[in-house]
């Protein structure tokens, strides 16, 4: 209040700039939308508007009486779907030679990326569902990008877009960023070690993480085809992910060893835990 005319003037017209807008949200089923789903709870209610794209055959993500939904058809039930999701958790679990390990998550990626690729084959091909979001002139869209389908219509829709994410199999969210991802500091999955490791601790993390090179091309590359079948050019899943203006991570200096960032990538930490005070 203290300010000059022409500056109060000037933040005045600001807020014009802090007027609720229209979020498009893709997300990715299962635990992925119940800590996104907290989000969106927040914005819708400080005044944005939130329209949220799925499938209709999900585990949790339901209709709702306060986000708009946008529900459209995909070609497997939920019998099915639950089947590949238990048969994923309990692979988790099991133990064994890391080789064996390997083999068991690569047989498993093929089935889980076989549906989820389905379920965004469905979306894009989706005539009317594109239409009308062509239509609805979106602000920004926020999507899980452990599957890229929502960096896709970022890219066709031509719109800024803010992903929400824990990690990316194969750690492709550091290639998509080129955010230094060294095997020397950074430990792999699997390998339980920490990030402080002797020589030969850090030449394993090395030869632990030859094998995502496999994984992600399993997982990965059908969505660069249908991309480059639907937007008409030849691109890469990393190249479409490295559109993003802000990444959003799931991550803490408390579960997560330290490891470098980029500028664009900010700690979001305990959004998805549950708010309880924590003893001393």
């Amino acid at each position: 209040l203290s300010a000059s005319p022409p500056v109060v003037l000037l933040l005045l017209s600001l807020l014009g700039l802090a007027a609720a807008g229209k979020l498009l949200v893709v997300p990715v089923d299962g635990s992925h939308w119940l800590s996104m789903r907290e989000v969106l709870d927040m914005l819708q209610q400080k005044g944005h508007e939130v329209v949220v794209v799925a499938p209709e055959v999900s585990l949790h993500i339901k209709p709702s009486k306060t986000l708009v939904m946008k529900m459209y058809p995909v070609p497997f039930t939920r019998e099915e779907m639950d089947k590949v999701f238990k048969e994923s958790v309990m692979d988790l679990f099991k133990g064994g030679p890391f080789l064996e390990r390997v083999i068991r998550q690569y047989q498993q990626a093929k089935k889980t990326s076989a549906l989820f690729l389905a379920t965004c084959t469905h979306l894009i091909h989706n005539k009317e569902l594109i239409r009308y979001l062509e239509e609805s002139k979106f602000d920004a869209i926020l999507t899980d990008p452990i599957l890229p389908c929502g960096a896709i219509l970022s890219e066709y829709l031509s719109l800024p877009s803010v992903y929400f994410l824990q990690q990316i199999p194969c750690g492709l969210e550091y290639q998509a960023t080129q955010c230094p991802n060294p095997p020397s500091y950074v430990p792999r999955v699997f390998t339980e070690l920490t990030d402080h490791m002797t020589f030969l601790q850090r030449v394993k993390n090395m030869l632990y993480d030859l094998p995502n090179f496999f994984l992600c091309d399993v997982v990965f590359q059908p969505y660069a085809e249908l991309a480059s079948e639907f937007l008409q050019r030849e691109v890469t899943v990393p190249a479409l992910l490295r559109q993003a203006s802000i990444w959003l991570m799931k991550l803490d200096s408390v579960l997560h060893f330290p490891k470098p960032l980029m500028p664009n990538m900010v700690f979001v930490s305990g959004v998805n835990c549950a708010y309880k005070k924590l003893s001393q």
